[in-house]
């Protein structure tokens, strides 16, 4: 007979040594610190940088550190205006998530509502796509759910090197429920298939999934793009996607503890540590150490990593393959060119219609995070020219007569990694003249709403 083994006996110690968590609003004149001490195991980190970045915080300092059985980690924050987090409902949330009640130990979700990040959104059929990029390809996404009579109610899209990544949320537009009839299914699945396959040489695979998965979505965006880093060696580059400064990354190995020392220079934003930190996870590393810092143009971050069987990076091909999928994570929120963000009344084919707009005016979308709260489209595209010259402000305006008549649209200017401060300005400045009036403040679209109501 075998022994009986308790299923709750693993998460004793952190049931006797629950986590902690501090946020301290004194130590530091601009910041917010944000403390988390708990009992180890293997992807807390990821869960913790996971929660401040669906709350759009930026994290401009850090310092980890999980030898041994414990975890501690100091997040230096501010919210998305760069200030202090101060609002009290973020500050409560931030308690509850981290703290003994948090979502490190494991627990049954009881909640009747499905949630993207933390935008609770309803029943819903989860649409993963993957496949090979090109001019007008949203739009035609778009359209092939407004004509299977899908609501698309959440989406965030991502490209990088001539390749898409997407997560769309539809229900039914008749019942509002989850779509899961499979003859249904079946028939989208194969239209969009067809409009995924590429042209020419690009070889790598097409993927349609219809997921009720709990999987962050930007989490699922990684992994489903690792898998092109980690199996196409010689990707292709289309001519709006060259990147002008390339992030550094290095790899040495630290005899004297065994790791192997991942260092990252680029040019700083929001989620850089998430997206390090989320990619060595899905690529099966654990981070022990890490130091993250940042002078307000360029990151700097130092992780001390090993695999999850305790061995460190000895071959050249391995340490090629880390460092390529780590610049690869960099880059794919890097946008260029313009966002245009719009605010207006939802309804069935909205997405539709505007992707088509931009299509007809020679716009491609390089990123799109896509929302229905309380019945508001909210919803932001990065564009850009196709050919990979700067889009012409005239194209700007035309988007903004044709599309504002029905929706809101607040036009940005998304500068150049390699501009110059003159031009920055230059460029900000005409983005001023486009936009007229800022109606909102948008953020990550995911991280701005708790249980349907804004928090920041």
């Amino acid at each position: 007979m075998r022994p009986y083994f308790d299923p709750e006996y693993e998460n004793f110690n952190q049931r006797i040594n629950p986590p902690r968590v501090c946020i301290d609003n004194l130590a530091c004149d601009d910041c917010t610190l944000v403390k988390v001490d708990s009992m180890n195991k293997t992807g807390i980190l990821l869960e913790v940088v996971q929660v401040l970045s669906d709350l759009d915080l930026t994290i401009s300092k850090a310092y980890i550190t999980s030898d041994g059985g414990w975890f501690m980690d100091v997040f230096h924050v501010t919210d998305p205006r760069g200030r202090k987090v101060t609002d009290q409902t973020t500050i409560d949330y931030i308690e509850k998530a981290l703290g003994p009640e948090s979502n490190i130990l494991p627990k049954r979700d009881t909640s009747p509502l499905k949630s993207v990040g933390m935008h609770f959104i309803g029943d819903h059929t989860a649409i993963e796509l993957l496949g090979t990029d090109r001019p007008g390809l949203l739009s035609d996404i778009f359209a092939v759910l407004k004509d299977s009579n899908c609501n698309v109610i959440a989406a965030e899209v991502w490209t990088h090197r001539m390749r898409v990544a997407c997560v769309v949320y539809v229900n039914d537009v008749g019942s509002g429920k989850a779509v899961d009839d499979p003859n249904r299914l079946g028939k989208i699945e194969e239209q969009l298939n067809n409009l995924l396959r590429g042209q020419g040489d690009d070889s790598r695979g097409v993927r349609t999934n219809f997921s009720m998965g709990s999987t962050p979505v930007d989490r699922r965006l990684h992994q489903l793009m690792l898998s092109d880093v980690e199996t196409d060696t010689d990707a292709i580059v289309g001519p709006s996607e060259v990147i002008d400064v390339k992030p550094v990354v290095t790899i040495e190995r630290c005899e004297e503890k065994a790791y192997s020392v991942v260092n990252v220079k680029c040019k700083d934003r929001p989620k850089l540590l998430f997206d390090i930190v989320c990619t060595l996870t899905d690529m099966e590393f654990v981070v022990f150490h890490a130091s993250v810092t940042s002078d307000g143009s360029y990151g700097l971050q130092e992780l001390f990593i090993r695999r999850k069987d305790g061995g460190t990076l000895d071959s050249k091909d391995e340490v090629e393959k880390v460092i390529k999928c780590l610049e690869a994570a960099i880059l794919r929120r890097v946008s260029e060119g313009f966002s245009l963000e719009l605010c207006g009344k939802d309804r069935v084919g909205l997405l539709s219609d505007v992707t088509r707009v931009l299509r007809e005016h020679g716009l491609t979308v390089a990123r799109a995070d896509v929302a229905t709260v309380g019945g508001q489209a909210m919803n932001v595209f990065y564009v850009r020219d196709p050919s990979g010259k700067p889009v012409n402000p005239t194209t700007i305006d035309a988007v903004r007569k044709e599309v504002g008549q029905t929706i809101m649209l607040n036009v940005k200017n998304v500068p150049s990694n390699s501009a110059t401060p003159s031009k920055v300005a230059q460029d900000q400045a005409a983005s001023t003249s486009l936009a007229k009036s800022n109606f909102f403040s948008f953020g990550g679209l995911f991280g701005k709403i708790l249980s349907g109501s804004n928090m920041l």
